[in-house]
């Protein structure tokens, strides 16, 4: 049997404290310097705990090889980079 008894807003607001949202914990890449959520591997240089886990260079030349493509399919004139000239 349980008591059956109204919870005030005072008890419920002081219950739901703790429910806040807490930002991500975030380190530091050990081989290129920028930051990550931790025991996950680094979006800028694709490695974790020192082990090469995704090819990023390779991954990023496949991406513009394939937008490449699709603008020419279309009929669209590549993007220019500002590196090349």
């Amino acid at each position: 049997m349980t008591v059956r008894m109204r919870h005030t807003r005072a008890h419920t607001r002081n219950r739901r404290a703790h429910h806040a949202i807490k930002g991500p914990q975030l380190s530091k890449c050990k081989e290129c310097g920028s930051l990550h959520v931790m025991h996950r591997m680094c979006e800028n240089c694709g490695k974790y705990k020192g082990r090469i886990i995704i090819d990023v260079q390779s991954k990023i030349a496949k991406k513009a090889e394939r937008t490449k493509r699709k603008r020419k399919e279309l009929g669209q004139e590549p993007e220019k980079n500002i590196d090349e000239k």
